[in-house]
């Protein structure tokens, strides 16, 4: 009984401790992930200690709730402080900033970051990649992918092309302001995975972007 009190207090100071944090754009109160991380870590680690414990299965969950806790919640929270750091470097700049789970999505209208059917960054575009390679070198515990997309106008090997070529000019300018190459990896969609409604002006606007999608690691 002692035991199980003692989880349950574990598992109540992960869920109370760091619940909330302040969203930099609406100023709300929000849950977080470090918070999430934390707890769904430490009862998976509860339910493995409690499994493979051959003593007293509550000693076992008690020390696997504490580690999982501790890894859940270290990677949330520090893909916490890279989300606050995005949105505050990346604020009116025009690229939206998304969070899924533990990876955090950077959708860069085509609008604002290539001319028209060219695979040439906007120099206008510069500073904003600047921005976003000063926070991806301070987060370097993260794998980095530049996805391409584009609208379905034209033929399907020329938007292949197209979105590939797109993908890796984000991804070498990212190299040259000192991201490392080992983290990156470039590939195009093309027209595939829309996010929008292809029939009209608006709609192929949106679908033309590129996706910087930063996923937190364990190391």
């Amino acid at each position: 009984m002692i035991k199980q009190t003692a989880i349950a207090s574990l598992m109540a100071a992960v869920f109370l401790s760091g619940c909330t944090t302040m969203d930099p754009y609406t100023q709300e109160q929000k849950t977080s992930r470090a918070t999430s991380g934390a707890g769904i870590g430490a009862v998976a680690g509860a339910i493995l200690g409690a499994a493979v414990s051959d003593g007293n299965r509550g000693e076992g969950a008690l020390a696997g709730a504490a580690i999982g806790g501790a890894v859940g919640g270290g990677i949330g929270y520090y893909q916490d402080q890279q989300e606050m750091r995005l949105r505050q470097e990346l604020e009116g700049t025009g690229v939206r900033v998304e969070r899924v789970g533990d990876d955090i999505r950077l959708i860069m209208p085509g609008n604002i970051t290539f001319a028209t059917d060219s695979a040439s960054v906007d120099p206008a575009f510069y500073p904003v990649l600047d921005s976003v390679a000063l926070v991806l070198k301070k987060f370097d515990r993260t794998v980095i992918d530049v996805e391409g997309y584009t609208d379905s106008t034209g033929s399907f090997e020329y938007n292949q092309q197209l979105s590939e070529r797109r993908a890796l000019a984000v991804s070498n300018y990212l190299a040259s302001a000192g991201v490392s190459g080992v983290r990156l990896n470039a590939r195009g969609y093309g027209e595939r995975n829309p996010i929008a409604d292809n029939g009209s002006a608006s709609g192929r606007a949106l679908n033309r972007r590129v996706e910087v999608r930063i996923r937190g690691t364990q190391q």
